[in-house]
């Protein structure tokens, strides 16, 4: 068992497979600069489709591929519904302190009773 073991060679670390035959996708070097002139080359498929803008790896902002003009701003993405917009299209702000001002009363009279957790 001893004249079968691969010395030197720590185990995970090499394939020891060969890259005879394998054929790599085509690529093609991609150059993206942001507003405060960082530029990132990524290399993709020629098959891939090229996104308008990527983020800068330096300083997070968008960078527009180098050679076009400046890309078409995001439409704003419309606010999540909260709880109190729900409400306010079900009542209205003065039936709102209506009740408010009925379940503080009840609350101080002890007709409801608060829990504390």
């Amino acid at each position: 068992m001893a004249d079968r073991a691969l010395r030197g060679m720590t185990i995970g670390a090499k394939s020891m497979e060969s890259e005879d035959g394998v054929e790599f996708a085509a690529r093609m070097k991609v150059t993206y600069e942001c507003p405060l002139g960082h530029v990132t080359i990524i290399p993709m498929s020629t098959e891939a489709e090229v996104p308008p803008t990527w983020e800068c790896p330096e300083c997070g902002q968008a960078a527009a591929l180098r050679g076009e003009e400046d890309p078409e701003p995001e439409e704003p993405k419309k606010a999540p519904r909260t709880h109190w917009d729900m409400l306010l299209e079900r009542r209205e702000i003065d039936e709102l302190k209506v009740l408010l001002d009925e379940r503080l009363e009840m609350l101080h009279s002890g007709e409801i009773y608060r829990q504390r957790f």
